[in-house]
């Protein structure tokens, strides 16, 4: 009788015992499928996906992030040239950063902000947005490795707008030179609509697909962004010079512009009128 009171104790002992684990198990589940479905939500445009928040003020000036694919297909011959891509590549952004120079001198007192990023596998900031520092970026040019690995477009994407909400300025860019699709990470077709969205347009996105078909990137032109194709150095040059002065620094130039003259007009609405001499 003993004997069987205990054996009945100790298989209620291990129901429990074995309840309790499943409980536990389902518990975990359901906090990584939490985890799972919030971070869906964020990345598909629901509830949680909110608006990008600047690290702080913001005001006048532009931001500009350069991203430089440096996988292994950048080691090939462009077209029409003996050089690897990654060569002529590096060449013809160092030539469009000198359109800087003359702007800055024009507009002193208006921020300009570059960055430059090279991705493969990975991504590194070789110069994060800040204050145009042309030795800077020159020497990070020079300095970058041969190419190698895969294409992580979209991760690239995702860090370049990270450090543009730190930059301090409303006017935000990112300008994209590859050859190839992604084959790392995040999605650039799903980077660039969260971009387009989460910034409210804020951020604006220019891809040159070099030596490449264009239209694989077709995907920006929906988040209200900009593709070029390029097939040789001289029209990477053409279109970088395009997007950079004729666009990006046009803009901020008529914004800087804008500007002055509407501080102007304050000065004269809020200046006392000249006196008539009697």
């Amino acid at each position: 009788m003993v004997r069987h009171a205990a054996r009945i104790l100790w298989s209620h002992a291990a129901v429990g015992a074995i309840l309790a684990c499943l409980s536990a198990l389902t518990a975990c589940d359901d906090g990584r499928n939490a985890e799972t479905r919030d971070s869906t939500v964020a990345r598909d445009g629901g509830p949680a996906a909110d608006k990008y928040v600047p690290a702080g003020d913001e005001g006048l000036g532009a931001s500009v992030a350069i991203l430089i694919d440096n996988s292994g297909s950048m080691k090939e011959e462009a077209e029409g040239d003996t050089r690897p891509k990654y060569v002529v590549a590096r060449e013809a952004i160092e030539a469009m950063l000198a359109s800087t120079d003359s702007f800055v001198t024009r507009q002193p007192d208006f921020p300009i902000n570059v960055g430059l990023y090279r991705f493969s596998d990975r991504v590194t900031s070789m110069v994060p947005v800040t204050k145009y520092d042309r030795p800077a970026l020159v020497a990070a040019l020079d300095s970058m490795p041969e190419p190698d690995g895969g294409t992580a477009i979209g991760n690239a994407m995702d860090a370049a707008r990270a450090d543009l909400y730190r930059a301090g300025t409303f006017r935000k860019y990112i300008l994209v030179v590859t050859d190839g699709e992604n084959t790392k990470g995040i999605s650039p077709r799903r980077m660039a609509r969260e971009i387009n969205r989460r910034s409210e347009g804020a951020v604006r996105m220019f891809f040159v697909a070099f030596d490449a078909d264009a239209e694989r990137f077709a995907f920006v032109r929906e988040a209200r962004g900009e593709v070029v194709g390029a097939r040789n150095g001289d029209a990477l040059r053409a279109r970088l010079d395009e997007i950079y002065r004729g666009k990006i620094l046009s803009e901020a130039l008529d914004a800087g512009e804008t500007h002055s003259v509407s501080a102007d007009s304050a000065s004269r609405k809020t200046a006392p009128p000249p006196t008539t001499p009697r």
